[in-house]
């Protein structure tokens, strides 16, 4: 399948709705103190580049890159609209996140995930594409409603 990914300034009635329906989402599945999910407006920063996902006319789902120094990216929000998931809609979002990562010139990229059953599908899909398992980074701290993870790309 292939996927039109491009970046998203996130004014769209459907990212928004998306991105309140990621948001709702991980606070159903984890303790709101363990919840790192961001709000519209913390996506809206320049240090986040944002991507949002179509087939067509319809938004399939999205994901970000928020730089954390000049050599380490984070991956951020990367959700699958209920209608297109299985459908690799994930992949091709972090496909175009990783080659960012990588223009950039960042040695790895990392990301939060959860650990309840709900977060399995995106931890497969993180190791697939070759992130392990690591200690918690930036202001993250250890937590077991939190998985981290690392990828070098160097």
């Amino acid at each position: 399948m292939t996927f039109d990914v491009r970046r998203d300034d996130l004014t769209g009635t459907e990212i928004q709705a998306l991105l309140r329906v990621h948001l709702a989402s991980m606070l159903s599945q984890s303790p709101p103190e363990s919840c790192h999910v961001l709000p519209l407006e913390g996506l809206q920063v320049p240090e986040i580049t944002f991507w949002s996902v179509w087939e067509g006319i319809a938004l399939a789902g999205c994901g970000a890159l928020k730089a954390l120094d000049a050599r380490h990216g984070e991956v951020k929000s990367m959700r699958t609209h209920d209608n297109f998931l299985k459908r690799g809609v994930g992949q091709a979002v972090l496909d175009t996140i990783i080659l960012e990562a990588r223009s950039r010139g960042y040695e790895r990229i990392s990301l939060e995930t959860g650990t309840t059953e709900g977060f399995g599908a995106a931890q497969a899909l993180y190791r697939k594409n070759g992130f392990a398992v690591c200690p918690p980074f930036g202001d993250y701290k250890p937590d077991p409603f939190n998985l981290f993870m690392t990828k070098w790309l160097a």
